[in-house]
């Protein structure tokens, strides 16, 4: 089961991959980073569950959800007032 998760994590990563790789606009690799972040705290979680320590991985994947939405925000606000689109 475990691998089976993993191996749909991958496939979603990379997604996001090619997606900040090649997204024609700034605000297309903002999602890719902000999916990849998404699909981390979900590793996280997991491993916190294979380890039996749900509880410190669950914080530690809430902390780093949190400042992966605030990021995509910041980055999504600048570029959005300076006007790059590429």
């Amino acid at each position: 089961m475990a691998q089976a998760a993993a191996l749909a994590l991958l496939a979603v990563v990379l997604v996001y991959v090619h997606r900040v790789a090649v997204g024609p606009t700034v605000f297309d690799r903002i999602l890719g980073v902000s999916g990849f972040a998404t699909s981390t705290t979900v590793v996280l979680v997991l491993v916190g569950v294979l380890y039996g320590r749900v509880e410190m991985f669950v914080d530690i994947a809430l902390a780093y959800a949190l400042l992966g939405f605030v990021g995509a925000l910041a980055a999504a606000r600048y570029f959005e007032r300076t006007g790059t689109r590429r």
